[in-house]
């Protein structure tokens, strides 16, 4: 469902323009502060886990990715409400990647419950596909991470069938994060938890996660 039109929204975009970049093709090239990791969310939806994660690691710079600026409003209005300054956000389609990171720009992707796209002439559009995977490679300069989080069983299985096709390396892999005897002892992922994976937990619904590295 389309979300519904929010109020001012040409007003409330104008008053966060100063972390909107809507030109993001401009800065290709341009986007990492001196020695600072850049970090990528695709599809920061209303920005609980791009804001969490930017407030635990000030020493990092994130980009966030939306293409509906009815939601994207809402997380940069919640990035200027904390006061935080390393999130910039851009409204663009993933395909276009490569049009706005040069290679090894990015240090690592994250993919937070994406949409599952689940008929098989659909698969090319998941965010794991192979063809995204071999995006995500060139801007991360052949080294770097994805980090990915959902709530879709064939949609995490065939992932990282994916991810082992092209080439990646698995870590901390778990079937049901939230549930310490399902995981790796001692492990506690550098995460945030996101506004769906609350729904999904209170619903008791596992929550799959996976670690790729290139």
């Amino acid at each position: 469902m389309r979300p519904r039109k929010k109020k001012n929204l040409d007003k409330r975009m104008d008053s966060c323009s100063e972390i909107n970049i809507t030109e993001p093709e401009q800065m290709k090239g341009h986007w990492r502060n001196g020695d600072r990791p850049l970090h990528v969310e695709i599809g920061c939806g209303k920005g609980a886990f791009v804001t969490g994660m930017a407030e635990k690691h000030p020493e990092i710079d994130f980009v966030a990715i939306e293409m509906v600026a009815d939601v994207m409003v809402m997380a940069m209005e919640k990035t200027m409400d904390k006061g935080l300054t390393n999130i910039r956000f851009i409204s663009v389609n993933a395909q276009k990647l490569l049009e706005i990171f040069e290679p090894g720009e990015v240090d690592r992707v994250y993919i937070n419950f994406s949409d599952p796209w689940p008929r098989n002439k659909q698969h090319k559009r998941r965010l794991s596909y192979p063809t995204f995977l071999k995006m995500y490679q060139e801007i991360m300069g052949g080294h770097g991470e994805v980090h990915q989080k959902t709530d879709n069983h064939d949609l995490f299985m065939d992932s990282l069938e994916y991810y082992k096709e092209s080439g990646w390396t698995l870590n901390h892999l778990t079937y049901d994060l939230h549930n310490p005897e399902e995981n790796e002892e001692g492990f506690e992922p550098d995460t945030v938890v996101t506004e769906y994976e609350t729904r999904f937990m209170n619903l008791g619904q596992p929550i799959y996660r996976v670690e790729a590295t290139i």
